[in-house]
């Protein structure tokens, strides 16, 4: 028979910052090696495996083998829930060193937020898509005074959706039809550093998986962070008249 849930036990694995840092590394859906992963979170090779051993026998994460080597990775969706809610409460920490400032900037400006597009960049698209008619029923801007509408967490309202011409627009980008219904409420989250909003749920996880696949969006050096290529600002900087020409015809 089994008791009552140990959550002191598991709260443990999320109160050292360095075990914190290596579950935030694997936030974004990857799984990596060992080594990489004390790299992307600033943890010393030497006792990363420690930290991964008590991770594994708390069930955080899992390792996935692949000929010699073996991969860790969020063990589900909870543990992801689990690190956006304390996101959500956590004082933020000061920045004290060029090196924070750095990797403050990379998370600010682009970044992924549990498998979809957030920080400016994210913010931007999806306020370009409301200005061009591809999503309609909100401006895309975070209001203090709507109670749906907190900081640093999902969105509680029904308002977004994708109109007709948008669906054309993403299905010419190559997002697979079926998240491309018209009549299913967008989920959006209220972007912690832009406060303002961005695509998420199914459809802001194709449009990322999308723009990755493409070509057009690439990993950056500070975990979550992702970096626009130049083959991405080309094919973006044609999207305002596709969407506008979509929706007129």
């Amino acid at each position: 028979m089994s008791g009552t849930p140990d959550l002191a036990r598991a709260a443990s694995a999320f109160a050292d910052p360095r075990r914190a840092r290596v579950l935030m590394a694997l936030a974004d859906g990857r799984a990596l090696p060992a080594g990489r992963l004390a790299e992307e979170a600033g943890v010393a090779a030497s006792t990363v495996s420690a930290h991964l051993a008590l991770l594994l026998d708390l069930g955080l994460v899992v390792v996935v083998p692949q000929g010699r080597h073996r991969y860790y990775r969020l063990a589900n969706g909870d543990v992801e829930g689990v690190l956006e809610a304390l996101a959500r409460i956590a004082p933020k920490t000061p920045i004290t060193s060029l090196r924070e400032h750095t990797r403050t900037e990379a998370l600010r400006t682009a970044r992924t937020c549990y498998h979809h597009l957030a920080g400016r960049f994210g913010v931007d698209l999806f306020r370009r898509l409301i200005d061009n008619g591809c999503v309609v029923g909100g401006d895309g801007r975070h209001h203090p005074d709507d109670p749906t509408d907190r900081l640093s967490s999902p969105g509680r309202s029904d308002r977004y959706r994708l109109t007709d011409g948008g669906a054309s627009v993403l299905a010419d980008w190559g997002v697979p039809d079926a998240v491309l219904g018209t009549t299913t409420p967008l989920r959006y989250c209220v972007d912690w550093t832009e406060q303002a909003h961005h695509l998420s749920g199914p459809l802001g996880t194709a449009v990322a998986a999308r723009f990755f696949e493409a070509g057009w969006i690439e990993r950056g050096r500070v975990p979550r962070s992702i970096r626009v290529t130049d083959q991405g600002r080309e094919a973006l900087a044609a999207f305002p008249d596709t969407a506008r020409a979509t929706r007129s015809a």
